[in-house]
């Protein structure tokens, strides 16, 4: 072999060598970014983070899910976070009013009116102290706000029998609601007789008519075949569901500026697809049930907020609320 060509050739396997030997390096310099979660990989909001947050951030970070409570005990993320040991998840607001009793505002009847008045609370000054809260005794810092979907009032009554449209009409109606206190209480708001019984047992319960109702999401309603005993959906969206997408101040504070605004961007863009996509699947789910002959139509919503809205007013789950909150939630409605 000539020696120009020997020579060459060494210079090439050096060069790929420590190519080979550095990637490790690099890939080392990267973030971690592991995100812990109790839903499946097939949730909206999985999907999205993993479709749009993980390649987003790729430059600089490794998006690493973790889908069931795999690596995190469920209800624990928002500790782990706090303590080091983790670096996203997706928080509920009922989780951080655990930590801090003035975000159950947001897990309350009627506080949020649709999707859309939910990013302009997240996102407008009112936020602010909340979010600061958070990231100052938690360690914790919320990018965005991510829809997770309505309740509505679903019944075994057809509306020939009884028509809902103000809280009034709901009067005697058994309503199945979860068996917590806040849950019982936003039942009785609504106007109804709540009653607790356990998921599993509600289909049973409005077959054989030991309840007139109960109070779901669409996809639920679905899912549960709660539309083969009951007769009508009334779209009250008494409460309008979410999750924020939860992020590590400690690891916040060590990213670039540049690399600040990319996570930022990229957890605003997966929430928007997630958002959309939910939005979509709830409209194609309303053709679904008038296919199986329910019938869905919307009450007077004014109406039903000012009522529940009136009964929450000097309660004691209102009592952590920050003053003037909820009329500036309000003033950012539709």
């Amino acid at each position: 072999m000539p020696r120009t060509l020997t020579r060459r050739f060494v210079v090439v396997l050096t060069f790929a060598l420590v190519v080979l030997l550095a990637a490790p390096i690099m890939a080392q310099d990267k973030t971690k970014l592991r995100m812990s979660t109790p839903a499946s990989a097939t949730d909206q909001r999985s999907v999205a983070l993993e479709e749009i947050f993980g390649p987003a951030v790729a430059d600089f970070a490794v998006y690493e899910p973790h889908y069931n409570s795999s690596l995190i005990a469920q209800g624990s993320e928002l500790e782990s976070i706090a303590s080091g040991d983790l670096e996203m998840s997706i928080a509920s607001a009922q989780e951080l009013a655990n930590f801090f009793p003035e975000f159950s505002i947001f897990a309350t009847g009627y506080v949020h009116q649709d999707a859309e008045h939910q990013v302009r609370v997240f996102n407008d000054p009112l936020m602010d102290p909340f979010k600061k809260k958070v990231e100052d005794e938690l360690g914790v810092k919320l990018l965005s706000v991510m829809y997770l979907g309505r309740r509505h009032v679903n019944l075994r009554q057809s509306k020939d029998e009884l028509t809902v449209m103000k809280p009034a009409d709901l009067s005697g109606v058994s309503l199945r609601m979860p068996g917590t206190d806040a849950w019982q209480f936003l039942g009785k708001a609504l106007g109804a007789n709540p009653t607790p019984m356990a998921f599993t047992e509600v289909y049973t319960a409005l077959q054989t008519a030991s309840v007139d109702g109960q109070d779901n999401p669409l996809p639920t309603v679905v899912d549960a075949k709660f539309y083969e005993v009951t007769k009508q959906i009334i779209l009250t969206s008494h409460l309008v569901d979410l999750n924020y997408i939860a992020f590590s101040k400690a690891v916040w504070d060590k990213l670039t500026p540049e690399q600040q605004a990319t996570v930022q961007k990229a957890a605003d863009a997966a929430a928007e697809s997630g958002r959309q996509k939910q939005l979509q699947k709830e409209e194609e789910l309303v053709a679904f049930l008038r296919e199986q002959g329910l019938e869905i139509y919307e009450p007077d919503l004014k109406a039903f907020r000012e009522h529940v809205q009136a009964q929450y007013a000097g309660s004691d789950l209102a009592a952590s609320w920050p003053e003037g909150v909820l009329e500036k939630i309000n003033a950012l409605g539709n």
